[in-house]
């Protein structure tokens, strides 16, 4: 942690910066908060600063996540992250059957909220990833907006799991 806390803003920004999907603002903004005790004080530093942004700001992140098992993952455009995320929960190695569901499910989950379904994938697999929509599309948009902010709190703390221990 005490390389961490010694580091300037742009190289805390590139270290921390992707433990939030291609959401560098987040690192950015928490930065000035330094000196963080611990792991788990910095990542509730991170997460303070996600809670006390605007709607916009916390749309956008939820917007910066991609589909599971979707087009980008399909493309081979995901962040390095997110493609290990997903291949961990199996999301690499769907039948057509289940890649048919995933895809049905993403738009409903879409056109019924706007934004994109998040699930912490390293903590799921596949078949309980499936099991979730149905269960979260019975969900209000704001019930979902907070849901997908404490999933992505959880990616978050296990990527920063990752960094911390490189």
């Amino acid at each position: 942690m005490a390389q961490l806390n010694a580091l300037s803003q742009p190289e805390f920004v590139s270290v921390i910066g992707p433990a939030f999907e291609n959401s560098p603002w987040i690192a950015e903004s928490t930065w000035p908060k330094r000196p963080f005790a611990d792991m788990a004080d910095l990542h509730r530093a991170l997460c303070s600063t996600v809670n006390q942004a605007s709607e916009d700001k916390q749309l956008e992140l939820i917007l910066a996540h991609p589909d599971l098992a979707g087009s980008a993952a399909l493309a081979r455009t995901l962040s390095s992250e997110s493609t290990h995320e997903q291949r961990r929960a199996g999301l690499d190695q769907l039948t057509p059957e289940e890649m048919a569901s995933f895809q049905k499910n993403n738009q409903a989950y879409w056109n019924k909220f706007r934004f994109p379904f998040i699930i912490c994938a390293r903590l799921n697999k596949r078949e309980a990833i499936l099991r979730s929509f149905p269960i979260r599309l019975g969900h209000s948009r704001d019930e979902e907006i907070k849901t997908a902010l404490e999933e992505i709190g959880k990616i978050a703390y296990l990527r920063l799991s990752d960094i911390v221990e490189t």
